[in-house]
This record gives C-alpha cells, sequence and structure tokens, in this order.
C-alpha cells in the first residue's frame, strides 16, 4: 500500500518511513537486552546469539505513539483493517455491524450513476447478503458530534471572555477535530503549543462506534466483544484513527474497540466488483432506521457541507445563542487565497463579532497553524482537513475515471453529495442537445408547423408543460452518459431536531455537555516526543 492514500499531513517530511542509524523501533525484539554485540578479545572473536524467537508484529497502536515512519510495516499494520479481515470476520460468529459515511455513498453514487438513497439500499442488501447484522449511517453520529460541537464552542466563547490562559476548553479558536490525518500530524509534530486549541469531540466515526458498542449492544441483546463494528470512510487516515489507545476499553477483561476495522469507498467498490453483481440492477433493502437518517418517507436528511459542516452549523448556532441572529439562507463565504481558504463573519451594528474559516489541504493548514503560534489568529472556529477540497476529496474515495480530471469529479461529488432521488431528466447538457441534428431537426419542424396556425400562441402557452416533458423525454435519449440532476435532494437539517440524537440523549448522554456525553463523546490528544528520527531526516 502506497503512502500516497494517507493524506498530506501524514506524509509530510517528519513522518517519512527514514529510519536514522541506531534509531530501535519503539516494539523491540528483545526487550531486556541491546542488540546483538561483537565483543573483541585478542585474537579470540566471541559472537553473542540468541534462538530464534517468534515474530514480532508491530501494530498501528504502537505507531502511533511513535514520531518515526508511519509506512515501513505497512502490511503488517494494516492486516487487521482490510477487505479481506472483514471477510473472515463476517464468517466468525461475531455480529457484524457496517456504518457507512455520507461521503463514501456519495462517491459510489457518482460512480454508479445513482441516488444516494438507491446506493444506500444496495449497500444494505449487499452487506446484508454476506451475514451483516444491520447497515447504519454516520450522519447520525456527526448530528451527536456537531450538538456537543456547538455547546463545546459557545463554552470555550464564554470562558475565552474570561481568561486569556491557553488552557484546555478556554483556548480560541477552536479548531475541529473530525480529521484524523489533521489530528496525528498536530501530535506528532505540532505538539502542546497547538494541542489545547483542537476540540476535544470526537469524529463522527468514533461517535457512532460509541454509541453501538456503550449503548446499543444492550438494545441489541448483545455484549459489546461479541460485535465487530466495520465502517466504510473516503479516508485512510481513518484506519489510523479507530485503533488509538483512546478508543478501547474493558469489558469482563476483554479489550473492546469502538471501531473494529475500515474500509474506503475504494476496498468496498473492489468488494462489489469481486461478487460479480450488476450493482446498478440488484435488489435493494429497507435502511435500518435505528442509527440512519432517513424520515417516514424513505428520504436521507443531514447537514450541508461534504466534510461534516462543522464551521457552518457552529456559526448559525453560535450567532443564535451568543448574538441573538437568525441566519436564513447559505452563508457568504469569502474566497481568500484559494478556494480551500474561505471564512465567513457576523456584523452586528457594524461591527464584527464572530469570524469562522474553511481550511482544507496542508498547505493552508500550515498558514494557520503558524498564525495560532504567533497569537494572530483572527478567528474564533476553523474547521480543518488534511486533503484539499476536504472529505470528499479523501484518499480512499473512487479514482477519477479516464478522461475526467480531480478537479470535474469533486465538483461532481459536491453536486451529488446532497442529492437523493432521481427525477425525469431535467438538467442535461443543452450544448449537446443543439449539436445533434436528427433531433433539433425535428424538434425544429414541429415548431415551423405550429408558427403556421392562427391558434399557435395559445397552443404552446395551454401546452407548454407537456411540450417541455416531451423535450426531456426524447432529450435523454440522445444524451451521452452524464450525471443525472436528481431534484429530490437530502434534506437539510438542524441537527439538535434529529429524532435519533433526542433518543440518544434521553435514553443515554442526558443532555450535550454532561458527564456522559464528555465520558463517550468526547476525547484527548497526546504529544509525541521528538525522535533522533525526525531531527536526522535530512540525512
Amino acid at each position: 500500500m502506497s503512502s500516497s492514500r494517507f493524506s498530506p499531513a501524514l506524509q509530510a517530511s517528519d513522518l517519512n518511513d527514514f529510519i536514522a542509524p541506531s534509531q530501535d523501533c519503539i516494539v523491540s525484539l528483545n526487550k531486556n537486552s541491546a542488540a546483538s554485540r561483537l565483543p573483541i578479545k585478542k585474537k579470540q572473536v566471541v559472537v553473542s546469539t540468541k534462538p530464534p524467537e517468534e515474530s514480532v508484529k508491530i501494530s498501528l497502536k504502537d505507531c502511533l505513539a511513535c514520531s518515526g515512519c508511519i509506512t515501513s510495516a505497512e502490511t503488517v499494520m494494516l492486516e487487521k483493517q482490510s477487505l479481506d479481515d472483514f471477510v473472515t470476520r463476517i464468517n466468525s460468529g461475531k455480529t457484524v455491524i457496517v456504518s457507512v459515511s455520507p461521503q463514501s455513498r456519495a462517491s459510489l453514487a457518482a460512480f454508479f450513476g445513482l441516488s444516494q438513497s438507491q446506493v444506500f439500499r444496495k449497500l444494505t442488501a449487499l452487506f446484508k447478503s454476506m451475514g451483516v447484522k444491520a447497515v447504519y449511517d454516520t450522519s447520525s453520529s456527526r448530528d451527536l458530534a456537531l450538538i456537543e460541537a456547538c455547546n463545546e464552542f459557545i463554552s470555550r466563547y464564554k470562558l475565552s471572555q474570561l481568561s486569556s490562559d491557553k488552557e484546555v476548553g478556554t483556548s480560541l479558536p477552536v479548531l475541529s477535530s473530525a480529521c484524523p490525518g489533521w489530528i496525528c500530524y498536530a501530535e506528532k509534530t505540532l505538539g502542546s503549543y497547538i494541542l489545547p486549541y483542537i476540540s476535544s469531540v470526537k469524529s463522527p466515526q468514533q461517535v457512532i462506534g460509541a454509541a453501538i458498542k456503550h449503548h446499543m449492544v444492550e438494545k441489541l441483546g448483545l455484549k459489546p466483544y461479541d460485535v465487530y463494528h466495520v465502517t466504510v470512510m473516503p479516508c485512510y487516515d481513518k484506519k489510523l484513527e479507530a485503533v488509538r489507545g483512546d478508543f478501547v476499553f474493558s469489558v469482563e477483561e476483554k479489550e473492546v474497540t469502538e471501531v473494529d476495522s475500515v474500509l474506503t469507498t475504494g476496498e468496498v467498490l473492489d468488494l462489489i466488483q469481486s461478487k460479480s453483481v450488476d450493482f446498478k440492477t440488484m435488489e435493494e433493502s429497507p435502511l435500518d432506521r435505528l442509527l440512519t437518517n432517513v424520515d417516514d418517507g424513505g428520504h436521507l436528511y443531514g447537514v450541508s457541507g461534504g466534510s461534516g459542516g462543522y464551521a457552518e452549523t457552529i456559526f448559525r448556532y453560535a450567532a443564535r445563542a451568543l448574538f441573538n441572529r437568525e441566519i436564513e439562507g447559505p452563508l457568504d463565504f469569502k474566497i481568500l487565497r484559494n478556494s480551500d481558504f474561505r471564512e465567513v463573519t457576523l456584523e452586528v451594528e457594524g461591527r464584527p463579532v464572530l469570524k469562522f474559516a474553511l481550511c482544507y489541504g496542508f498547505r493552508n493548514l500550515q498558514n494557520i497553524v503558524r498564525k495560532v503560534k504567533m497569537g494572530k489568529c483572527e478567528y474564533q472556529f476553523i474547521e480543518v482537513m488534511a486533503c484539499p477540497s476536504g472529505c470528499l476529496n479523501g484518499g480512499g474515495q473512487i479514482k477519477p475515471a479516464k478522461g475526467q480530471s480531480p478537479k470535474d469529479l469533486i465538483q461532481q461529488l459536491e453536486g451529488v453529495y446532497m442529492q437523493d432521488g432521481l427525477a425525469s431528466v431535467c438538467d442535461f447538457n443543452f450544448i449537446f442537445l443543439l449539436t445533434h441534428s436528427s433531433f433539433m431537426s425535428n424538434f425544429s419542424a414541429i415548431l415551423l408547423q405550429l408558427s403556421c396556425s392562427l391558434l399557435t400562441l395559445y397552443i404552446l402557452l395551454n401546452l407548454a408543460v407537456i411540450a417541455t416533458r416531451t423535450f426531456l423525454l426524447v432529450a435523454s435519449h440522445y444524451m451521452l452518459p452524464l450525471t443525472l440532476n436528481l431534484v429530490n435532494q437530502v434534506s437539510v437539517s438542524n441537527p439538535f431536531d434529529n429524532p435519533i440524537a433526542k433518543r440518544l440523549y434521553d435514553d443515554w448522554l442526558v443532555q450535550p455537555g454532561s458527564d456522559n456525553a464528555k465520558r463517550y463523546l468526547h476525547t484527548q490528544y497526546h504529544p509525541v516526543v521528538k525522535s533522533v528520527t525526525s531531527q536526522l531526516q535530512n540525512w
């Protein structure tokens, strides 16, 4: 596996796989002795050796605790994060639950030319045919994360007005925490001066992991260690996040992980293709509504924003909670240095009172970090993502088709992301239709005949709807395979109105910011001490 699949932050110069001379891995073959020695006494050479021992395996957890390589032992590290292991686990007797991210749904929808609802229902059918117990949607856990993030921001903002100390819980700006590539980079490279600014709220992946392993297992009549929880994500870095020690707990002296395995969108596509089925025509299954954002009509709902909508959701909430301002319509994000660096401002009586930013990509990230370090950052909240264009452009997403540029694919995914049900084609390539002579000649002939009649205007007005529908129907036969416009969009909803979130707070978490919420939905970060590897990286 190439390291290029990880986010740019994890490919930074001081996170490479160069191991300097005399720099040992933290998992040594023999923890009780140093390396084998060759003592020379007079003319006699004595070689100290030990009998062969069992091979040592390096886990992802070990590598997260090290400031050296992340790619030297990839094949060993990722052996429990693979498609083969997923298939094996299905047949192991454990209850397998799969949680699918909306970004992965969008990528598969764009690839197959389907709606998100169709993709989700077909994935549900595919996974259940393999023996999976339930298939959920991480949009529900994202709403929980957003609620906690809103509550956290208000608390930090108020505390920041009273204190200038850069302690956890008081520091501004708040930096989002949903991107594991950014978190790993911050811990290994930036250290203690930046970590207090990072939100303590878990990512949607880990929130749904906590909900399943700490709460939902009881409703299913299972033990946490009897459930094998798999997520489908747009990002390889999510594999690293899943094995963090902070997301492991013990039940009856058994170690339990909130998320046991992560499959990328591309790996799920490999699974589909390995089954030799026509995914576009395969039957669909009803969605599991227990942890899925789907309404009574079967339509998906959630927040807008391909990277989770953190900045927009918190901005609207803060404007209302702090300044009694209700913001209607889309936010006016101003593009700064590039499209991956944007800001939005709330003014009250001509004075800016809130300033949020979107910061995607490693280059923009470095600029923000520099400003924070110098104490010159003007933002109260920053949505940080390591990948340019955010999560829709994650390294685990399906790659562009032949002849399609990455930029075109991102634009396509952004269009598909908030779209749900298929319509008769109503957004088509009009320029292409104009160049199709057989279609245009027939249509022009009809118009010419109608224009000769005294009743032309009346007929055109009364038959406008019929003519338009006929036009679109015929047009669909002359179109190249283009992305279909989807009229029934994914409904944009307020996370605080989510019935799933309300139920989880009532039955489990009590309220936003409660002790239970902090225990299960929040985490902490750990600066990694620099090693000789980092210091000698440029040898």
